[in-house]
Protein backbone atom coordinates (compact mmCIF):
# COMPACT_ATOMS: atom_id res chain seq x y z
CA UNK A 1 0.00 0.00 0.00
CA UNK A 2 2.92 2.08 1.04
CA UNK A 3 4.94 1.78 -2.20
CA UNK A 4 2.03 2.38 -4.54
CA UNK A 5 1.68 5.74 -2.62
CA UNK A 6 4.55 6.83 -2.33
CA UNK A 7 5.25 5.61 -6.64
CA UNK A 8 1.81 8.12 -7.12
CA UNK A 9 3.27 10.70 -4.91
CA UNK A 10 6.68 10.65 -7.31
CA UNK A 11 5.03 10.71 -10.74
CA UNK A 12 3.05 13.68 -9.53
CA UNK A 13 5.71 15.28 -8.59
CA UNK A 14 7.75 14.32 -11.87
CA UNK A 15 4.38 15.84 -13.75
CA UNK A 16 3.81 18.88 -12.13
CA UNK A 17 7.96 19.46 -12.79
CA UNK A 18 7.74 18.73 -16.05
CA UNK A 19 4.64 21.05 -16.28
CA UNK A 20 6.05 23.87 -14.96
CA UNK A 21 9.52 23.75 -17.36
CA UNK A 22 6.89 23.28 -20.63
CA UNK A 23 5.04 26.49 -19.36
CA UNK A 24 8.06 28.70 -17.99
CA UNK A 25 9.14 28.03 -21.55
CA UNK A 26 6.27 28.64 -23.25
CA UNK A 27 5.13 31.48 -21.48
CA UNK A 28 1.38 30.12 -21.91
CA UNK A 29 0.16 28.99 -18.73
CA UNK A 30 -2.60 27.54 -20.61
CA UNK A 31 -0.70 25.06 -22.65
CA UNK A 32 -2.22 21.73 -22.55
CA UNK A 33 -0.56 18.97 -23.84
CA UNK A 34 0.44 15.11 -23.34
CA UNK A 35 3.32 14.34 -21.03
CA UNK A 36 4.41 11.09 -21.12
CA UNK A 37 5.08 10.08 -17.36
CA UNK A 38 6.06 6.39 -18.12
CA UNK A 39 9.33 8.14 -20.03
CA UNK A 40 10.08 9.56 -16.81
CA UNK A 41 11.11 6.84 -15.35
CA UNK A 42 13.54 5.45 -17.81
CA UNK A 43 15.18 8.48 -18.27
CA UNK A 44 14.15 12.25 -16.24
CA UNK A 45 15.72 13.76 -18.57
CA UNK A 46 14.71 12.75 -21.87
CA UNK A 47 11.48 13.82 -20.78
CA UNK A 48 12.22 17.01 -19.04
CA UNK A 49 13.70 17.93 -22.19
CA UNK A 50 10.58 17.08 -24.35
CA UNK A 51 8.76 18.97 -21.68
CA UNK A 52 10.73 22.13 -22.69
CA UNK A 53 10.33 21.24 -26.44
CA UNK A 54 6.78 21.35 -26.25
CA UNK A 55 6.71 24.77 -24.49
CA UNK A 56 9.45 26.50 -26.81
CA UNK A 57 8.00 25.02 -29.95
CA UNK A 58 4.58 25.76 -28.87
CA UNK A 59 6.26 29.29 -28.67
CA UNK A 60 8.15 29.85 -31.77
CA UNK A 61 5.64 27.54 -34.17
CA UNK A 62 2.08 26.27 -34.67
CA UNK A 63 1.96 23.28 -33.53
CA UNK A 64 -1.25 22.74 -35.19
CA UNK A 65 0.06 23.46 -38.70
CA UNK A 66 2.96 21.16 -38.12
CA UNK A 67 -0.06 18.42 -37.37
CA UNK A 68 -2.29 19.15 -40.02
CA UNK A 69 0.38 18.48 -42.40
CA UNK A 70 0.87 15.35 -40.86
CA UNK A 71 -2.56 14.04 -41.26
CA UNK A 72 -3.28 15.30 -44.53
CA UNK A 73 0.07 13.20 -45.27
CA UNK A 74 -1.33 10.47 -43.69
CA UNK A 75 -4.98 10.62 -45.48
CA UNK A 76 -2.61 9.61 -48.80
CA UNK A 77 -1.89 6.42 -47.38
CA UNK A 78 1.65 7.98 -45.80
CA UNK A 79 3.33 6.04 -42.73
CA UNK A 80 2.25 7.84 -39.55
CA UNK A 81 5.81 6.18 -37.31
CA UNK A 82 7.62 7.29 -40.28
CA UNK A 83 6.60 10.63 -41.42
CA UNK A 84 6.21 11.48 -37.29
CA UNK A 85 10.32 10.04 -36.81
CA UNK A 86 11.01 12.68 -39.50
CA UNK A 87 8.84 15.48 -37.95
CA UNK A 88 10.63 14.80 -34.53
CA UNK A 89 13.84 15.37 -36.21
CA UNK A 90 12.94 18.72 -37.84
CA UNK A 91 11.34 19.84 -34.38
CA UNK A 92 14.20 19.26 -33.05
CA UNK A 93 16.56 21.31 -34.61
CA UNK A 94 13.94 24.00 -35.69
CA UNK A 95 13.61 24.95 -31.62
CA UNK A 96 16.83 24.57 -30.06
CA UNK A 97 18.93 27.61 -31.01
CA UNK A 98 15.86 29.94 -30.35
CA UNK A 99 15.24 28.55 -27.24
CA UNK A 100 19.16 27.68 -25.87
CA UNK A 101 19.68 31.52 -26.60
CA UNK A 102 17.11 32.47 -23.90
CA UNK A 103 17.51 30.04 -21.70
CA UNK A 104 21.17 28.57 -21.55
CA UNK A 105 20.30 25.66 -18.90
CA UNK A 106 18.65 24.07 -22.37
CA UNK A 107 22.27 23.14 -23.50
CA UNK A 108 22.74 20.88 -20.59
CA UNK A 109 19.69 19.46 -20.21
CA UNK A 110 19.94 18.62 -24.21
CA UNK A 111 23.53 16.93 -24.01
CA UNK A 112 21.69 14.70 -21.04
CA UNK A 113 19.12 13.67 -23.09
CA UNK A 114 21.47 12.29 -25.67
CA UNK A 115 23.69 10.89 -23.98
CA UNK A 116 20.50 8.45 -22.40
CA UNK A 117 19.15 8.36 -25.94
CA UNK A 118 22.09 6.59 -26.61
CA UNK A 119 22.74 4.42 -23.89
CA UNK A 120 18.99 3.29 -23.61
CA UNK A 121 18.09 3.09 -27.45
CA UNK A 122 20.90 2.90 -29.74
CA UNK A 123 20.34 -0.33 -31.20
CA UNK A 124 16.53 -0.25 -31.81
CA UNK A 125 17.77 3.48 -33.49
CA UNK A 126 20.10 1.45 -35.53
CA UNK A 127 17.05 -0.97 -37.16
CA UNK A 128 15.65 1.59 -38.66
CA UNK A 129 16.95 4.68 -41.46
CA UNK A 130 15.26 7.30 -39.10
CA UNK A 131 16.71 6.06 -36.55
CA UNK A 132 20.34 5.93 -37.91
CA UNK A 133 19.51 9.77 -38.53
CA UNK A 134 18.95 10.46 -35.36
CA UNK A 135 22.15 8.74 -34.29
CA UNK A 136 24.14 10.81 -36.72
CA UNK A 137 22.31 13.90 -35.28
CA UNK A 138 22.99 13.13 -31.82
CA UNK A 139 26.83 12.28 -32.40
CA UNK A 140 27.09 15.57 -33.95
CA UNK A 141 25.88 17.92 -31.84
CA UNK A 142 27.40 15.79 -28.92
CA UNK A 143 30.91 15.38 -30.39
CA UNK A 144 30.80 17.61 -33.90
CA UNK A 145 31.24 13.93 -35.43
CA UNK A 146 29.20 14.47 -38.52
CA UNK A 147 30.61 11.66 -39.88
CA UNK A 148 28.06 9.05 -41.39
CA UNK A 149 26.59 7.35 -44.87
CA UNK A 150 25.98 9.38 -47.11
CA UNK A 151 22.32 8.84 -47.79
CA UNK A 152 22.02 9.64 -43.68
CA UNK A 153 24.19 12.68 -44.01
CA UNK A 154 22.16 14.33 -46.52
CA UNK A 155 19.06 14.29 -44.32
CA UNK A 156 21.42 15.24 -41.27
CA UNK A 157 22.31 18.29 -43.43
CA UNK A 158 18.85 19.19 -44.43
CA UNK A 159 17.67 18.59 -40.99
CA UNK A 160 20.32 21.04 -39.27
CA UNK A 161 19.71 23.97 -41.48
CA UNK A 162 15.91 24.12 -40.01
CA UNK A 163 18.27 25.99 -37.13
CA UNK A 164 17.62 28.95 -39.17
CA UNK A 165 13.61 28.22 -39.46
CA UNK A 166 11.61 30.79 -38.98
CA UNK A 167 8.30 29.59 -39.80
CA UNK A 168 5.97 26.04 -39.46
CA UNK A 169 6.14 25.57 -43.27
CA UNK A 170 9.90 25.26 -43.05
CA UNK A 171 9.82 22.42 -41.22
CA UNK A 172 6.91 21.03 -43.04
CA UNK A 173 9.17 21.62 -46.54
CA UNK A 174 11.83 19.40 -45.04
CA UNK A 175 9.84 16.61 -43.61
CA UNK A 176 7.75 16.17 -46.85
CA UNK A 177 11.06 15.98 -49.06
CA UNK A 178 12.79 13.33 -46.64
CA UNK A 179 9.91 11.92 -46.14
CA UNK A 180 9.45 11.21 -50.07
CA UNK A 181 13.22 10.75 -50.84
CA UNK A 182 14.09 8.25 -48.07
CA UNK A 183 10.94 6.29 -47.31
CA UNK A 184 8.06 6.24 -49.94
CA UNK A 185 9.97 7.36 -53.44
CA UNK A 186 6.95 6.60 -54.66
CA UNK A 187 4.40 8.96 -53.52
CA UNK A 188 4.53 11.77 -55.45
CA UNK A 189 3.81 10.12 -58.39
CA UNK A 190 1.00 8.63 -56.53
CA UNK A 191 -0.30 10.79 -54.71
CA UNK A 192 0.90 14.85 -55.38
CA UNK A 193 3.42 17.06 -54.42
CA UNK A 194 3.23 18.68 -51.07
CA UNK A 195 1.03 21.32 -52.48
CA UNK A 196 -1.76 18.88 -53.65
CA UNK A 197 -1.68 16.68 -49.93
CA UNK A 198 -2.05 20.55 -48.51
CA UNK A 199 -5.33 21.59 -50.54
CA UNK A 200 -6.72 18.36 -48.55
CA UNK A 201 -10.13 19.54 -46.37
CA UNK A 202 -11.38 19.27 -43.07
CA UNK A 203 -14.13 17.48 -44.44
CA UNK A 204 -12.25 15.36 -46.31
CA UNK A 205 -10.75 14.47 -43.08
CA UNK A 206 -13.10 14.22 -40.83
CA UNK A 207 -14.48 11.11 -43.16
CA UNK A 208 -11.45 9.28 -42.65
CA UNK A 209 -11.89 6.70 -39.98
CA UNK A 210 -8.83 8.08 -37.38
CA UNK A 211 -9.82 4.89 -34.91
CA UNK A 212 -7.29 3.14 -36.02
CA UNK A 213 -4.22 5.57 -34.83
CA UNK A 214 -5.68 6.30 -31.46
CA UNK A 215 -5.13 4.00 -28.36
CA UNK A 216 -8.71 3.37 -27.64
CA UNK A 217 -11.90 4.41 -29.78
CA UNK A 218 -13.07 7.39 -28.96
CA UNK A 219 -16.78 8.81 -28.45
CA UNK A 220 -15.73 12.28 -29.39
CA UNK A 221 -13.83 13.75 -32.79
CA UNK A 222 -11.71 11.50 -33.66
CA UNK A 223 -9.66 13.91 -35.81
CA UNK A 224 -9.42 16.10 -33.38
CA UNK A 225 -8.10 13.70 -30.58
CA UNK A 226 -5.65 12.69 -33.03
CA UNK A 227 -4.43 16.23 -33.73
CA UNK A 228 -4.23 16.14 -29.69
CA UNK A 229 -1.92 13.21 -30.10
CA UNK A 230 0.30 14.23 -32.83
CA UNK A 231 1.14 17.66 -31.68
CA UNK A 232 2.54 15.83 -28.48
CA UNK A 233 4.45 13.04 -30.49
CA UNK A 234 6.01 15.49 -32.85
CA UNK A 235 8.23 16.98 -29.71
CA UNK A 236 9.90 13.52 -27.99
CA UNK A 237 12.80 11.87 -29.45
CA UNK A 238 12.17 8.53 -27.26
CA UNK A 239 12.20 5.40 -28.86
CA UNK A 240 9.38 3.36 -27.20
CA UNK A 241 7.53 0.71 -28.49
CA UNK A 242 4.89 0.29 -30.87
CA UNK A 243 1.29 -0.41 -29.21
CA UNK A 244 0.77 -3.16 -31.23
CA UNK A 245 3.79 -4.46 -29.97
CA UNK A 246 3.18 -3.65 -26.51
CA UNK A 247 -0.22 -5.54 -26.77
CA UNK A 248 1.46 -8.82 -28.26
CA UNK A 249 3.63 -9.04 -25.06
CA UNK A 250 0.94 -8.41 -22.97
CA UNK A 251 -1.08 -10.60 -24.96
CA UNK A 252 1.44 -13.69 -25.00
CA UNK A 253 1.47 -13.40 -28.75
CA UNK A 254 4.87 -13.68 -30.90
CA UNK A 255 6.66 -10.94 -30.73
CA UNK A 256 7.70 -11.42 -34.42
CA UNK A 257 10.07 -9.59 -37.10
CA UNK A 258 9.36 -10.20 -41.03
CA UNK A 259 12.43 -9.81 -43.27
CA UNK A 260 12.79 -10.04 -46.89
CA UNK A 261 15.07 -12.34 -48.76
CA UNK A 262 17.34 -9.43 -49.56
CA UNK A 263 17.90 -8.23 -45.98
CA UNK A 264 18.40 -12.03 -45.05
CA UNK A 265 21.00 -11.68 -47.51
CA UNK A 266 23.08 -8.72 -45.41
CA UNK A 267 22.06 -9.78 -42.35
CA UNK A 268 25.46 -11.44 -41.71
CA UNK A 269 27.22 -8.83 -42.91
CA UNK A 270 25.24 -6.10 -40.70
CA UNK A 271 25.94 -8.48 -37.58
CA UNK A 272 29.88 -8.36 -38.79
CA UNK A 273 29.17 -4.22 -38.87
CA UNK A 274 28.08 -3.97 -35.71
CA UNK A 275 29.38 -6.58 -33.27
CA UNK A 276 32.69 -7.40 -34.93
CA UNK A 277 33.88 -10.37 -36.90
CA UNK A 278 34.02 -13.64 -36.04
CA UNK A 279 37.53 -15.31 -35.08
CA UNK A 280 35.63 -18.96 -36.39
CA UNK A 281 36.01 -20.10 -39.77
CA UNK A 282 32.76 -20.08 -41.59
CA UNK A 283 32.28 -23.43 -42.17
CA UNK A 284 33.47 -24.05 -38.30
CA UNK A 285 30.55 -21.97 -37.68
CA UNK A 286 28.00 -23.25 -39.66
CA UNK A 287 28.96 -26.63 -38.53
CA UNK A 288 27.94 -25.61 -34.93
CA UNK A 289 24.92 -24.23 -36.31
CA UNK A 290 23.53 -27.13 -37.63
CA UNK A 291 24.67 -29.03 -34.40
CA UNK A 292 23.76 -26.81 -31.99
CA UNK A 293 20.61 -24.66 -33.05
CA UNK A 294 17.69 -27.05 -32.61
CA UNK A 295 14.94 -27.86 -31.21
CA UNK A 296 13.41 -24.32 -29.67
CA UNK A 297 16.44 -22.59 -31.53
CA UNK A 298 15.47 -24.07 -35.11
CA UNK A 299 15.85 -21.36 -37.70
CA UNK A 300 18.10 -19.18 -34.87
CA UNK A 301 22.19 -18.90 -35.54
CA UNK A 302 25.22 -18.42 -33.50
CA UNK A 303 27.76 -15.73 -33.83
CA UNK A 304 31.39 -15.73 -32.03
CA UNK A 305 33.28 -12.59 -32.08
CA UNK A 306 35.96 -11.00 -29.56
CA UNK A 307 33.75 -7.72 -30.28
CA UNK A 308 33.59 -4.76 -32.17
CA UNK A 309 36.49 -2.97 -30.14
CA UNK A 310 38.92 -5.83 -30.84
CA UNK A 311 38.12 -6.46 -34.63
CA UNK A 312 35.87 -3.67 -36.11
CA UNK A 313 34.84 -4.35 -39.61
CA UNK A 314 35.21 -0.05 -39.97
CA UNK A 315 34.80 2.53 -37.10
CA UNK A 316 31.39 3.58 -37.30
CA UNK A 317 28.64 4.26 -35.22
CA UNK A 318 28.03 1.36 -33.35
CA UNK A 319 32.05 1.14 -32.76
CA UNK A 320 31.81 5.01 -30.70
CA UNK A 321 29.29 3.79 -28.96
CA UNK A 322 30.61 0.55 -28.01
CA UNK A 323 34.31 2.84 -26.67
CA UNK A 324 31.65 5.38 -24.83
CA UNK A 325 29.92 2.19 -22.58
CA UNK A 326 33.83 0.64 -21.96
CA UNK A 327 34.84 4.09 -20.79
CA UNK A 328 32.25 4.07 -18.37
CA UNK A 329 33.26 0.48 -17.29
CA UNK A 330 36.86 1.57 -16.92
CA UNK A 331 35.79 4.45 -14.93
CA UNK A 332 33.59 2.78 -12.50
CA UNK A 333 36.78 0.55 -11.83
CA UNK A 334 38.97 2.99 -11.43
CA UNK A 335 36.59 4.45 -8.86
CA UNK A 336 36.14 0.90 -7.04
CA UNK A 337 39.75 -0.33 -6.52
CA UNK A 338 39.89 -0.68 -2.92
CA UNK A 339 36.50 -2.72 -3.37
CA UNK A 340 37.61 -4.95 -5.86
CA UNK A 341 40.90 -5.73 -4.41
CA UNK A 342 39.42 -6.43 -1.35
CA UNK A 343 36.27 -8.94 -3.15
CA UNK A 344 39.56 -10.36 -5.33
CA UNK A 345 41.81 -11.16 -1.98
CA UNK A 346 38.78 -12.58 -0.40
CA UNK A 347 37.58 -14.86 -3.51
CA UNK A 348 41.25 -16.06 -4.09
CA UNK A 349 42.17 -17.14 -0.24
CA UNK A 350 38.92 -18.79 -0.34
CA UNK A 351 39.66 -20.92 -3.55
CA UNK A 352 43.10 -21.17 -2.64
CA UNK A 353 42.17 -23.05 0.46
CA UNK A 354 39.10 -25.26 -1.11
CA UNK A 355 42.19 -26.21 -3.40
CA UNK A 356 44.61 -26.93 -0.61
CA UNK A 357 41.92 -29.14 1.12
CA UNK A 358 41.27 -31.35 -1.82
CA UNK A 359 44.77 -31.92 -2.18
CA UNK A 360 45.44 -32.97 1.69
CA UNK A 361 46.90 -36.44 1.73
CA UNK A 362 43.84 -38.63 3.28
CA UNK A 363 45.59 -41.82 5.45
CA UNK A 364 43.59 -45.14 5.98
CA UNK A 365 44.55 -48.60 7.29
CA UNK A 366 45.15 -50.82 4.36
CA UNK A 367 46.44 -54.10 3.40
CA UNK A 368 49.39 -52.47 2.06
CA UNK A 369 51.57 -49.33 2.40
CA UNK A 370 53.28 -48.24 5.00
CA UNK A 371 53.49 -50.38 8.55
CA UNK A 372 51.76 -49.21 11.20
CA UNK A 373 54.15 -50.66 14.04
CA UNK A 374 51.50 -50.37 16.98
CA UNK A 375 49.40 -53.42 15.34
CA UNK A 376 52.35 -55.66 14.76
CA UNK A 377 51.37 -57.56 17.31
CA UNK A 378 48.95 -58.73 15.62
CA UNK A 379 51.01 -61.01 13.60
CA UNK A 380 51.23 -64.63 14.43
CA UNK A 381 48.33 -64.05 17.40
CA UNK A 382 45.61 -63.82 15.41
CA UNK A 383 44.44 -65.42 12.72
CA UNK A 384 43.48 -63.08 10.59
CA UNK A 385 45.60 -59.61 11.93
CA UNK A 386 43.39 -57.38 9.67
CA UNK A 387 45.18 -53.96 8.44
CA UNK A 388 48.43 -53.30 8.94
CA UNK A 389 49.22 -50.60 6.78
CA UNK A 390 48.99 -47.10 6.32
CA UNK A 391 47.76 -45.86 2.59
CA UNK A 392 48.09 -42.03 1.68
CA UNK A 393 45.73 -40.80 -0.95
CA UNK A 394 45.09 -37.34 -1.79
CA UNK A 395 41.34 -36.21 -1.19
CA UNK A 396 40.57 -35.34 -5.30
CA UNK A 397 43.66 -35.13 -7.63
CA UNK A 398 40.92 -33.72 -10.46
CA UNK A 399 41.67 -30.48 -11.99
CA UNK A 400 38.77 -28.39 -13.00
CA UNK A 401 37.73 -25.66 -15.28
CA UNK A 402 35.33 -22.88 -15.29
CA UNK A 403 33.30 -20.86 -17.69
CA UNK A 404 32.06 -17.67 -17.21
CA UNK A 405 28.63 -16.58 -18.81
CA UNK A 406 27.17 -13.02 -18.76
CA UNK A 407 23.92 -11.47 -19.66
CA UNK A 408 24.49 -8.88 -22.35
CA UNK A 409 21.07 -8.19 -23.07
CA UNK A 410 19.85 -4.44 -23.11
CA UNK A 411 17.73 -5.30 -19.47
CA UNK A 412 21.26 -5.12 -17.75
CA UNK A 413 22.00 -1.99 -19.22
CA UNK A 414 21.60 -0.39 -15.53
CA UNK A 415 23.83 -2.75 -13.60
CA UNK A 416 26.13 -2.87 -16.99
CA UNK A 417 29.19 -1.96 -15.10
CA UNK A 418 28.35 -3.83 -11.99
CA UNK A 419 28.09 -7.49 -14.11
CA UNK A 420 31.31 -6.12 -15.60
CA UNK A 421 33.33 -5.82 -12.20
CA UNK A 422 31.46 -9.02 -10.85
CA UNK A 423 33.25 -11.22 -13.57
CA UNK A 424 36.46 -9.43 -13.19
CA UNK A 425 36.32 -10.42 -9.62
CA UNK A 426 36.24 -13.71 -10.00
CA UNK A 427 38.45 -13.98 -13.28
CA UNK A 428 41.43 -12.45 -11.25
CA UNK A 429 40.43 -14.86 -8.00
CA UNK A 430 40.86 -17.72 -10.72
CA UNK A 431 43.96 -16.51 -12.32
CA UNK A 432 45.77 -16.19 -9.27
CA UNK A 433 45.08 -19.60 -8.33
CA UNK A 434 46.47 -20.64 -12.12
CA UNK A 435 42.67 -22.03 -12.75
CA UNK A 436 41.75 -22.41 -16.40
CA UNK A 437 38.86 -20.48 -17.64
CA UNK A 438 36.85 -18.67 -20.47
CA UNK A 439 34.66 -15.10 -20.22
CA UNK A 440 31.88 -14.54 -22.61
CA UNK A 441 28.73 -12.31 -23.06
CA UNK A 442 25.40 -13.35 -24.95
CA UNK A 443 22.91 -11.35 -26.78
CA UNK A 444 20.43 -12.05 -29.62
CA UNK A 445 19.96 -9.40 -32.26
CA UNK A 446 17.69 -10.78 -34.98
CA UNK A 447 17.80 -14.86 -34.71
CA UNK A 448 21.61 -13.99 -34.21
CA UNK A 449 22.73 -15.16 -30.77
CA UNK A 450 25.87 -13.53 -30.34
CA UNK A 451 28.92 -14.90 -28.00
CA UNK A 452 31.62 -12.07 -27.33
CA UNK A 453 35.00 -13.33 -26.31
CA UNK A 454 36.64 -11.24 -23.13
CA UNK A 455 39.18 -14.43 -22.23
CA UNK A 456 40.05 -17.74 -23.30
CA UNK A 457 40.72 -20.49 -21.00
CA UNK A 458 44.60 -20.19 -20.93
CA UNK A 459 44.55 -16.72 -21.63
CA UNK A 460 47.36 -14.20 -20.01
CA UNK A 461 46.30 -12.35 -16.86
CA UNK A 462 46.49 -8.95 -19.22
CA UNK A 463 43.08 -10.34 -21.00
CA UNK A 464 40.99 -9.94 -18.29
CA UNK A 465 40.58 -5.95 -18.24
CA UNK A 466 38.86 -6.83 -21.72
CA UNK A 467 36.02 -7.59 -19.57
CA UNK A 468 35.40 -3.78 -19.30
CA UNK A 469 34.72 -3.98 -22.71
CA UNK A 470 31.65 -5.81 -22.01
CA UNK A 471 28.01 -3.42 -23.21
CA UNK A 472 24.61 -4.13 -23.15
CA UNK A 473 22.02 -4.66 -26.22
CA UNK A 474 19.50 -6.61 -28.11
CA UNK A 475 17.39 -9.50 -26.33
CA UNK A 476 18.82 -12.49 -25.04
CA UNK A 477 18.31 -16.32 -26.06
CA UNK A 478 19.39 -17.38 -22.50
CA UNK A 479 18.78 -21.49 -23.59
CA UNK A 480 20.98 -20.84 -26.41
CA UNK A 481 23.64 -19.17 -24.85
CA UNK A 482 24.06 -22.06 -22.19
CA UNK A 483 24.23 -24.97 -24.84
CA UNK A 484 27.01 -23.63 -26.64
CA UNK A 485 28.96 -22.61 -23.46
CA UNK A 486 28.05 -25.88 -22.07
CA UNK A 487 29.21 -27.79 -25.76
CA UNK A 488 32.86 -26.11 -25.92
CA UNK A 489 32.88 -26.44 -22.00
CA UNK A 490 32.27 -30.65 -21.97
CA UNK A 491 34.89 -30.74 -24.94
CA UNK A 492 37.78 -29.79 -22.22
CA UNK A 493 40.04 -32.66 -20.89
CA UNK A 494 39.48 -31.37 -17.31
CA UNK A 495 37.26 -34.01 -14.81
CA UNK A 496 35.61 -31.02 -12.92
CA UNK A 497 33.94 -28.38 -14.95
CA UNK A 498 31.79 -25.48 -13.77
CA UNK A 499 29.72 -23.10 -15.76
CA UNK A 500 28.90 -19.15 -13.70
CA UNK A 501 25.99 -17.51 -15.34
CA UNK A 502 25.51 -13.98 -14.84
CA UNK A 503 22.38 -13.25 -15.38
CA UNK A 504 18.96 -11.18 -14.45
CA UNK A 505 16.60 -14.46 -14.92
CA UNK A 506 14.41 -12.98 -17.92
CA UNK A 507 15.34 -15.09 -21.40
CA UNK A 508 13.25 -12.76 -23.77
CA UNK A 509 13.56 -13.28 -27.36
CA UNK A 510 11.87 -12.03 -30.86
CA UNK A 511 10.84 -14.42 -33.85
CA UNK A 512 12.47 -13.23 -37.23
CA UNK A 513 10.28 -14.82 -39.90
CA UNK A 514 13.29 -15.49 -42.62
CA UNK A 515 12.04 -16.72 -45.95
CA UNK A 516 11.21 -20.27 -45.51
CA UNK A 517 11.37 -20.04 -41.87
CA UNK A 518 9.54 -22.46 -39.36
CA UNK A 519 8.89 -19.95 -36.75
CA UNK A 520 9.13 -21.78 -33.36
CA UNK A 521 7.12 -20.54 -30.40
CA UNK A 522 8.15 -16.80 -28.80
CA UNK A 523 11.13 -17.04 -27.07
CA UNK A 524 9.51 -15.46 -23.16
CA UNK A 525 8.04 -15.71 -20.36
CA UNK A 526 7.10 -19.04 -19.14
CA UNK A 527 8.08 -21.06 -22.32
CA UNK A 528 11.54 -19.50 -22.30
CA UNK A 529 12.35 -19.76 -18.63
CA UNK A 530 11.13 -23.52 -18.98
CA UNK A 531 13.43 -23.63 -22.40
CA UNK A 532 16.71 -22.62 -20.13
CA UNK A 533 15.73 -24.64 -17.42
CA UNK A 534 16.10 -27.64 -19.21
CA UNK A 535 19.76 -26.94 -20.68
CA UNK A 536 20.54 -26.51 -17.27
CA UNK A 537 19.73 -29.77 -16.17
CA UNK A 538 21.08 -31.46 -19.16
CA UNK A 539 24.52 -30.00 -18.45
CA UNK A 540 24.49 -30.85 -14.66
CA UNK A 541 23.45 -34.71 -16.26
CA UNK A 542 26.72 -34.38 -18.79
CA UNK A 543 28.42 -33.39 -15.44
CA UNK A 544 28.76 -29.79 -15.14
CA UNK A 545 28.43 -27.52 -12.14
CA UNK A 546 26.31 -24.71 -12.82
CA UNK A 547 26.10 -21.69 -10.58
CA UNK A 548 23.52 -18.55 -11.53
CA UNK A 549 24.73 -15.42 -10.42
CA UNK A 550 21.41 -13.16 -10.29
CA UNK A 551 22.17 -9.86 -11.39
CA UNK A 552 18.65 -8.80 -11.65
CA UNK A 553 15.93 -7.34 -9.50
CA UNK A 554 14.09 -8.67 -6.86
CA UNK A 555 10.81 -9.75 -8.34
CA UNK A 556 12.21 -11.67 -11.00
CA UNK A 557 13.99 -13.91 -8.83
CA UNK A 558 11.18 -16.62 -9.39
CA UNK A 559 11.88 -17.14 -12.33
CA UNK A 560 16.06 -17.16 -11.86
CA UNK A 561 14.97 -20.21 -8.89
CA UNK A 562 13.13 -22.12 -11.80
CA UNK A 563 16.35 -21.84 -14.07
CA UNK A 564 18.92 -23.08 -11.17
CA UNK A 565 17.10 -24.47 -8.26
CA UNK A 566 19.32 -24.35 -5.44
CA UNK A 567 22.22 -23.21 -6.78
CA UNK A 568 22.19 -19.34 -7.64
CA UNK A 569 23.95 -16.84 -5.70
CA UNK A 570 21.79 -13.89 -5.18
CA UNK A 571 24.19 -10.82 -5.15
CA UNK A 572 22.32 -7.72 -3.59
CA UNK A 573 25.37 -5.30 -3.21
CA UNK A 574 28.62 -6.13 -5.23
CA UNK A 575 30.79 -5.52 -1.80
CA UNK A 576 29.31 -8.79 -1.09
CA UNK A 577 29.89 -10.77 -3.36
CA UNK A 578 33.15 -12.51 -3.26
CA UNK A 579 31.47 -14.05 0.12
CA UNK A 580 28.31 -14.82 -1.65
CA UNK A 581 30.58 -16.68 -4.70
CA UNK A 582 33.36 -18.17 -2.31
CA UNK A 583 30.75 -19.95 -0.16
CA UNK A 584 29.62 -21.62 -3.20
CA UNK A 585 32.56 -22.94 -5.00
CA UNK A 586 33.63 -24.09 -1.32
CA UNK A 587 30.67 -26.15 -1.11
CA UNK A 588 31.32 -27.34 -4.62
CA UNK A 589 35.29 -28.08 -3.89
CA UNK A 590 35.22 -29.64 -0.72
CA UNK A 591 31.62 -31.34 -0.14
CA UNK A 592 30.41 -32.23 -3.68
CA UNK A 593 33.72 -33.75 -4.74
CA UNK A 594 34.38 -32.19 -7.58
Amino acid sequence: MNSGYEEEELMLAAQNRMQNLMWTVSGDYQLDTRLDLEAYSRSKYISMYDAVKQGAFARFFDRNDLASYIVKKMYYGADERSLTEIAQLCVDAAFYRRASEERPGIKELREKAFSDLLDLYFHKMCASLTGRIKIALIRGYLYDDWHCERTVADAVKKIVSLEDAEETMDLVRVTDELYNTLIDKSFVRKHGDLEHVLRVTAEDLREFDWGDYLEEEMTQDMLEEYLKKLQSQVTTLSEEPDEKEEKQKKGGQKKITVITEEAAAKMYSYIELNYGRSYLPEQEQKRLNHRLCRGAHADCSLYFTDGILQDPVISNAQYVNAKRHAAKNVTMFRNNRNMLARNIEQLTAELKRSLNRRSEPEQAAAYAGAVIPRLLWKVGRKEDPGKLFWKTDRRNDSDFVVDILMDASGSQRDRQGQVALQAYIISEALCNNAVPHRIMSFCSFWDYTILQRFREYDAPREDNRKILDYVTSSNNRDGLAIRAAGDSLLQRQEEGKILIVLSDGKPNDIIVNRPNSRNPQAYFGDYAVKDTAHEVRGLRSSGVYVLGVFTGKEKDLAAEKKIFGKDFAYIRNIESFSKVVGRYLRRLLEDDGL
